[in-house]
């Protein structure tokens, strides 16, 4: 089995991309999706998270995610300081639900590949891209709270695709739906191809 980095910056529609891997067979883990399940359920990750940023990051038990949001977008340092936390917790997780996996290859849905320094933990990475404006257009599209200027903060806090590009083993321009999945097709292929070669 080979371990497969799905990422790319927000608005770019790696999660669309997922859904297409899924729908082939291929087993994917969502780390947005599990990271904020286990900085809920997870009592250690929690005690680190209220250390860092104090009670008002729960309410009732649930995280206070505007709280949260406006503490860190806006302080690299408090940014870092939580990925330290959760990004381990995140790997580990990751780690267990691969070991029961019984497929050529698994999937690890992640924003921050590049950013958290973590490329060499998979044998190959596709990255998902779209132009800026596209992506820009997405997310206000999706999140009604959201303004121009903070999706464009959003973004800067992302290494930009010309600096990813380069270390990734397949791009994926997602513009046209039907064309992207054109291009999952062919890189599952691709992948299942390496992953037989892996096996002996």
């Amino acid at each position: 089995m080979i371990t497969v980095g799905l990422t790319g910056g927000i608005g770019s529609g790696k999660t669309t991309v997922a859904k297409m891997f899924q729908e082939l067979g291929v087993p994917v883990y969502n780390s947005d999706k599990e990271a904020k399940s286990l900085m809920v359920l997870n009592d250690d990750v929690k005690q680190q998270i209220i250390q860092l940023l104090g009670e008002e990051a729960y309410v009732e038990g649930n995280l206070n995610r505007a709280f949260i949001s406006k503490k860190i977008f806006n302080d690299p340092n408090l940014l870092r300081s939580m990925n330290a936390i959760v990004h381990p917790a995140v790997r580990n997780d990751f780690t267990l639900w691969r070991e029961v996996k019984e497929t050529p290859y698994v999937i690890q849905e992640s924003a921050l590949i590049f950013e958290t320094g973590s490329p060499e933990f998979y044998d190959q990475i596709v990255l998902v891209t779209a132009p800026l404006e596209e992506r820009i257009h997405r997310v206000m599209l999706r999140d009604p709270n959201s303004n121009r200027k903070k999706v464009e903060e959003r973004i800067s806090n992302q290494l930009p695709d010309s600096k990813k590009a380069p270390f990734s083993h397949f791009i994926i321009e997602n513009l046209d739906l039907k064309d992207t999945h054109k291009q999952v097709v062919d890189i599952h292929l691709k992948l299942l191809a390496i992953a037989e070669k892996t096996k002996f």
